[in-house]
């Protein structure tokens, strides 16, 4: 029998067309990743910013995963040229996980951002990005190498030197980690609220927290979803983003205890 009253986590949708008509979608490998390593219940939240009550939204769950995409973040929402025509953009995404993201983190709202979303929190908090890191001799090749099988664009590629004594150093218990890399953007300027969590052997940031934030607020530039019972260090990594969303359920529920008594006692003296 399945557990009941798990903590709800939000997963963020990529605003896509199939055909004609407009689909909200978010990838199973996420889904999966929050049932199994992070032991919650997911779901799906509409990338619809301006018909979404962010407050609401966030009273309804205990935590919040930005999953990764297809497309590349908007430039424009840092301030850098246009992208150029050919690039996937997800306008309607960026509205969403922007609104969302301070939000969540001001509220004490758990919040895990993975690849695409890593990039996001970044921009939100007033970072940018290296639009195409190929295009920088500095940095190795980060991009996945699409003519391979899925399972071989996902192998390991690179490790990353994880900041000694910081939080997600905490949680996997190590100095390094092999991760697999699929991305082509990459953080430029790291905002100034977030605390780099580890880097890779180029230098490039490849896993920040939000500083003084309230709850859980990371960020990886990897994919830690992707076959994540395999992988010790990576399910780590959602177990604790996990048990910060059941600490977030818990002080909802006694919040709601809280007023309850309160209720009844006003009822008692005016009776």
């Amino acid at each position: 029998m399945s557990e009941i009253n798990l903590p709800v986590v939000g997963i963020l949708c990529d605003h896509e067309h199939v055909g004609p008509h407009p689909f909200h979608m978010s990838g199973n490998k996420y889904i999966q990743a929050v049932i199994q390593a992070a032991n919650c219940v997911p779901i799906l939240i509409p990338a619809i910013a301006s018909q979404t009550n962010f407050l609401q939204l966030l009273n309804l769950v205990d935590g919040i995963l930005l999953p990764g995409g297809y497309s590349m973040v908007d430039p424009l929402n840092y301030q850098e040229a246009a992208a150029p025509n050919e690039t996937k953009l997800d306008i309607a995404r960026d509205q969403t996980s922007f609104g969302l993201i301070k939000q969540a983190v001001a509220s004490g709202v758990p919040i895990f951002g993975i690849c695409r979303g890593f990039q996001e929190m970044n921009v939100a908090f007033g970072g940018s990005l290296h639009q195409k890191l190929h295009d920088h001799d500095v940095f190795q090749e980060h991009r996945e190498n699409k003519n391979l099988s899925l399972d071989d664009q996902y192998e390991d590629s690179h490790k990353v030197m994880v900041t000694p004594s910081g939080q997600l150093s905490k949680i996997v218990v190590a100095n390094e980690m092999n991760v697999n890399s699929l991305h082509t953007q990459g953080v430029d300027r790291l905002a100034d609220n977030l605390a780099v969590e580890a880097v890779s052997e180029d230098g490039l940031c490849e896993a920040f927290s939000v500083i003084d934030a309230k709850a859980f607020s990371m960020a990886v530039q990897w994919h830690p979803e992707w076959k994540v019972m395999q992988n010790s260090k990576n399910a780590k990594l959602f177990a604790a983003f996990g048990r910060a969303c059941k600490v977030r359920q818990s002080l909802k529920v006694n919040q709601q205890v809280a007023l309850q008594v309160n209720q009844q006692k006003k009822c008692i003296e005016v009776l």
